[in-house]
């Protein structure tokens, strides 16, 4: 067993059956033997690859996006630019690079990072520093939005923890982690059924409740509504609301059994994207999306921004571009990263549609 699942096993055995955001937080983010907290888990050497790692290209739309939206702004002399879970800065990178091209942009942001991992914190301090700009880091999203500010959430959302109920003969019932009698971890259900559920759904659905997920959203948008700005969620998940285990565990690039290695998998589950809206307008923003992640690159300038710098680029440079390229906007099957990957903007209700959401063109950029 793992160092923490022996302390789950202990834990379970002292308090009895853990609910699924409970295990999910403590394999996620246990002080010592979180997930996160112990490692980078990023690019070919780790679980999984993001598309920052795919490809600069994703990176440059996304900072051009907030550099346009910051125009619409009105462009403030000063305001917030905030990345939640921000992986090893890349992202970030990529997007002051972009930025460059926007008169003033550079001079109005500062950065803040919402990380708690010290490993990644760690990573994250040479790439922004590398675009000249020194970032805030902050361990909750509260203490990183003050004044006008836009945030920008990749592969977030579902790393968040939330908890399942199973429609059972007797109602709704909430699904626990607990062990069996050898001492494994298994799933079961709450012995008594949750009465404030009243949803009707065949017998043995499953639906998610995501709280975290609901309560970060509605903090963005609370505060976009009333200082100005946008945020913005790219993830994997559904545009609209349905029933379902959507409940995943990742390691060195391939699923395994969620309960089999706590603290050294990877566990997220689907963005119900429809719910994230509707959070974000009870808030008071407006919702532009969901887009799928192929609409949107495609209307912020993918296939020109691949066509610029492959005008510069050795052959086989532009052959890695072009692959980069395909890859995030691929929508051949639900499962490719063009069709699966979901993209919402919350924004300050005084602002127009927002680009990627329409036809809106963001600047020209040069190739470096």
């Amino acid at each position: 067993m793992t160092p923490l699942a022996q302390e789950l096993a202990r834990l379970i055995r002292d308090e009895g059956p853990l609910s699924l955001s409970r295990y999910m937080a403590l394999c996620l983010g246990h002080p010592s033997h979180g997930y996160y907290m112990k490692q980078d888990p990023f690019g070919a050497e780790g679980d999984f690859t993001t598309a920052p790692e795919i490809s600069q290209i994703f990176g440059e739309l996304v900072g051009l996006w907030v550099a346009t939206v910051w125009r619409m702004m009105g462009e403030p002399a000063a305001f917030r630019l905030v990345e939640l879970g921000p992986g090893r800065g890349t992202l970030m990178q990529d997007m002051l690079r972009a930025g460059r091209v926007v008169p003033g942009f550079r001079e109005a942001l500062t950065v803040h990072l919402v990380e708690t991992s010290p490993v990644l914190r760690e990573r994250q301090k040479a790439t922004p520093a590398a675009s000249g700009v020194a970032p805030h880091w902050h361990e909750r999203l509260d203490q990183a939005l003050e004044g006008p500010a836009i945030v920008v959430a990749n592969e977030f959302l579902d790393a968040l923890p939330l908890d399942q109920f199973v429609l059972t003969p007797e109602g709704w019932r909430e699904r626990l982690v607990g062990l069996d009698g050898e001492g494994r971890f298994v799933f079961g259900l709450s012995a008594e059924p949750e009465r404030q559920i009243a949803r009707a759904a065949p017998q043995g659905a499953v639906l998610e409740q995501p709280l975290a997920a609901l309560e970060t959203v509605a903090t963005v948008a609370r505060h976009v509504a009333a200082d100005g700005g946008a945020g913005l969620f790219i993830d994997y998940g559904a545009a609209q609301t349905g029933f379902g285990d959507t409940l995943q565990a990742v390691r060195r690039h391939g699923f395994v059994d969620p309960l089999a290695e706590p603290g050294d998998a990877d566990l997220t589950v689907h963005v119900d994207f429809a719910r994230m809206a509707q959070a974000g307008l009870a808030a008071g923003a407006t919702a532009h999306g969901p887009a799928t992640q192929r609409d949107f690159l495609l209307a912020l300038g993918l296939e020109q921004r691949v066509a610029a710098l492959s005008r510069r680029a050795t052959p086989e440079q532009a052959h890695t571009l072009a692959t980069g390229a395909n890859r995030l906007v691929e929508a051949g099957t639900a499962t490719d990263m063009g069709q699966l990957f979901k993209v919402l903007a919350l924004a300050d209700p005084r602002l127009p549609l927002l680009p990627g959401f329409d036809l809106h063109r963001l600047p020209e950029q040069a190739a470096p």
